[in-house]
């Protein structure tokens, strides 16, 4: 015993002593004590009283988050009947929760992925029974269950402040105008990447439904679950998902309410990509109804008009309102009128809100979420005397 109290606390006095006193005092600092903290709730409220986060014990310190890549070996697997019409790039996040946006894209655009032994892209819906092989994978190791960092508790404080709509299955964000929904080319900010500090104990984060454009403010609706993606998803697809927009457009329409019906194709430049008017059987051309309602003017100079998309093309509304001669106020790909100068105090951006979505839940019921004005388009509002309490005619429009 007085051997182990000389070694502790006294100077050692060999060379021999002193290799093995140095390890042992810097394993009793590392251990001295429970680190402060611990992970915070996901989002505050009903949610942090059900599920109260679990005291770790006292006589150890949580584990630093593993920063590592796990390489896979490849895999070929089954669709399997819950996978049934899954997208490929929904069914390899699924697979492989914390495999990134950009690593699921690359492996599909290479043909590294195949289905049935053939190339897919990502967009393209899975069938119970098929065969798809999976190349080896980079895949981020869901972070351990510790204490968020000061950047990732921005973060949830900045997806908490968007929140319109939450509970168990479903979340609805008030996209800001300007924050991109998905990651592209030089995108180091946007709200799929946002979502990773809201992975659960399994690895799995909140799933985007569908998108907006980036300079499109309004309700995102995001799946918390895989049972609620799958069944959100469908809704999208069988158009049983009613959405209203709002939008600002120079001149009055005429007729006050109508229907929009075109096919749409992707155009591309080097310098930037648009939807354009195409004819049916045009390569790549699809079909895209929207209708629309006038629901107050000021002067002949500006309308507020209601828009009801029946198809989710990309920038649908946009190229509808130019295709009629109204393009939507502050559109930078669209907005094309020679001679028009914007009213004084009115900001030059894009002026469209995904008011409002209304979708069946899940788990039964409606949900129904609505946002409010972005500040530019609340100050134009202002400044033109439109009532935003209005009755909006759109409601009547048909659902087909």
């Amino acid at each position: 015993m007085s051997r182990r109290i000389k070694r502790t606390d006294s100077k050692p006095r060999s060379r021999d002593e002193r290799k093995e006193a140095r390890p042992f005092k810097a394993r009793s600092a590392k251990t001295a004590g429970p680190r402060p903290g611990g992970k915070p709730p996901r989002f505050a409220g009903e949610h942090t009283e059900r599920r109260p986060p679990k005291s770790a014990p006292e006589a150890s310190a949580p584990a630093k988050p593993v920063e590592a890549l796990l390489p896979t070996k490849v895999q070929t697997v089954k669709v399997t009947a819950d996978e049934n019409n899954m997208r490929v790039d929904r069914f390899l996040e699924a697979r492989f929760p914390g495999l990134s946006f950009s690593h699921i894209q690359r492996v599909v655009r290479k043909g590294e992925l195949r289905v049935d032994g053939k190339r897919v892209d990502s967009k393209d819906r899975l069938e119970e029974g098929q065969s798809v092989r999976i190349p080896p994978l980079k895949l981020d190791t869901p972070k351990a269950a510790g204490e968020l960092s000061e950047g990732a508790q921005k973060t949830l404080a900045a997806l908490k402040e968007m929140t319109i709509y939450e509970d168990d299955d479903v979340l609805v964000l008030n996209k800001p105008a300007g924050l991109a929904v998905q990651g592209g080319s030089g995108m180091t900010r946007h709200i799929d990447q946002m979502l990773e500090v809201m992975r659960d104990s399994k690895g799995q984060k909140p799933r985007l439904v569908h998108r907006i454009d980036r300079e499109t403010s309004g309700c995102l609706l995001i799946a918390k679950t895989r049972f609620a993606a799958s069944h959100l998803t469908g809704a999208f697809r069988s158009r049983s998902a009613r959405k209203t927009y709002w939008a600002l457009v120079p001149g009055l329409p005429k007729p006050k309410q109508g229907r929009i019906s075109t096919f749409l194709a992707k155009e591309e430049s080097e310098d930037d990509t648009i939807m354009r008017i195409a004819q049916h059987g045009d390569e790549g051309a699809s079909h895209a109804v929207t209708y629309y309602a006038v629901v107050e003017t000021a002067g002949n100079k500006l309308t507020w008009v209601s828009l009801k998309p029946v198809t989710g093309r990309t920038h649908q509304l946009r190229a509808h309102m130019e295709h009629i001669g109204h393009p939507i106020v502050g559109d930078p790909k669209y907005f094309n009128i020679e001679n028009w100068q914007l009213p004084g105090g009115l900001q030059n951006r894009l002026h469209l809100l995904a008011r409002r979505i209304v979708i069946p839940h899940p788990r039964g019921g409606v949900i129904d979420a609505t946002a409010p004005l972005p500040p530019h388009m609340q100050q134009s509002w202002n400044l033109l005397g439109l009532d935003a309490s209005r009755f909006d005619p759109i409601e009547n429009a048909p659902e087909e």
